[in-house]
């Protein structure tokens, strides 16, 4: 039966696609939300990025995303589970003068670390592929991203199968004078938020990352903080 589930699943992705439409019509950014006016507006943003699966607020002076934000429906977590993962792409969108490459990572001791998260979607090709622009990536700490930040996704998506749908918007925040890496100067961030919210269900959850080789502590409950709180 779940192989048959997943066969379904397939060809409906292909029907979506083959009309031109979102490959998953319930899986659209949540657009009416406090937050997201809060977060993605031309205001806050140089750029505002449509993914189709996500939404991106980029800075070109930081040549790093601000904000990313996209909502996850519960039926899509763990079904397909693409194995083989894309290579990271420059943002074709921007100019070349305004983004990250590759190479901006290589030996600066950061990871290339994933906002929106490859693991919440990858139940489409189309979808995978999205999430690794390289607008959808910032230099992250390894334990944190490897770790803690990894733990918190997890989270993210149980809560998605729990509530049947989950808008997260993920919030970057930088110093006045932040770090530069790479070639190309890709500013590094002080840490960064994750805001779990489904209005509803009445329900929001806030945690928070120091990008710092101290922030060591696992506990999703020592990294929860108050969503009101949640600033750039």
């Amino acid at each position: 039966m779940k192989i048959l589930n997943k066969i379904i699943l397939l060809l409906l992705i292909i029907f979506f696609t083959a009309c031109g439409g979102n490959s998953n019509p319930n899986v659209q950014v949540d657009t009416n939300s406090n937050y997201y006016n809060k977060f993605i507006s031309t205001a806050s943003c140089s750029e505002i990025i449509d993914k189709t699966f996500l939404t991106i607020c980029y800075d070109t002076n930081l040549k790093a995303s601000k904000a990313v934000v996209y909502t996850l429906s519960g039926d899509l977590v763990n079904e397909l589970n693409i194995q083989k993962r894309p290579f990271f792409y420059e943002e074709p969108t921007l100019a070349s003068t305004q983004r990250a490459s590759y190479s901006d990572y290589t030996n600066s001791g950061y990871d290339r670390g994933h906002l929106a998260p490859d693991a919440a979607f990858d139940w489409s090709q189309e979808s995978l592929d999205s999430t690794y622009s390289l607008a959808n990536i910032i230099p992250q700490i390894p334990n944190v991203n490897q770790q803690l930040w990894v733990d918190v996704e997890k989270y993210a998506r149980s809560k998605a199968v729990e509530l049947g749908q989950l808008t997260i918007m993920n919030v970057v925040k930088y110093s006045s004078n932040p770090n530069r890496i790479g070639s190309n100067n890709i500013a590094v961030s002080t840490g960064y938020y994750k805001m779990l919210y489904n209005t509803d269900e009445s329900y929001e959850e806030c945690f928070y990352y120091a990008n710092d080789t101290s922030t060591q502590n696992s506990l999703l409950a020592n990294h929860q903080v108050t969503c009101n709180s949640v600033s750039y």
